[in-house]
């Protein structure tokens, strides 16, 4: 059974009820239910917090442990080279993943600091995007 970690950074505990109109009307712990019975066959483990260091730490806990890691930095994704490296850190092949298309968005949107350190990048298909992410890793050897 391939071992999955979901990590979100910082506002997105507030799915469902912030800007609905770009983020969705959807709480992230009720989309994870509906991911685990797509995926009765990885075992997904989720963390989120509004704390870079606390994100990092999460990395490296479980980066030597799991098959994989999705993980939506949110507005760390522009500014965390500390990100950057902790993926780098651990062997996990990791996926970046944005809920909107960053890129339609404000500039500073446009540039990721964790990318190169990801194996992938998934963005602008709502919640579908970590759907689209664990089925990537699901399939990495």
């Amino acid at each position: 059974m391939k071992k999955i970690q979901i990590i979100n950074g910082p506002n997105l505990n507030l799915l469902g009820r912030r800007e609905p109109g770009i983020y969705g009307a959807r709480s992230f712990e009720d989309y994870l239910e509906e991911l685990r019975q797509q995926y009765p066959d990885v075992q997904l483990s989720y963390y989120q917090s509004n704390h870079e260091g606390d994100l990092i730490d999460c990395i490296h806990s479980c980066g030597f442990e799991v098959d994989g890691i999705v993980l939506n930095a949110g507005a760390y994704t522009h500014t965390s080279v500390a990100l950057h490296d902790a993926l780098r850190a651990v062997p996990a092949p990791a996926v970046e993943v944005h809920i909107s298309n960053v890129h339609t968005r404000e500039e500073f949107r446009h540039r990721s600091l964790i990318s190169a350190a990801c194996r992938g990048v998934i963005c602008g298909f709502g919640l579908d995007s970590y759907r689209l992410a664990v089925e990537a890793l699901s399939r990495c050897s």
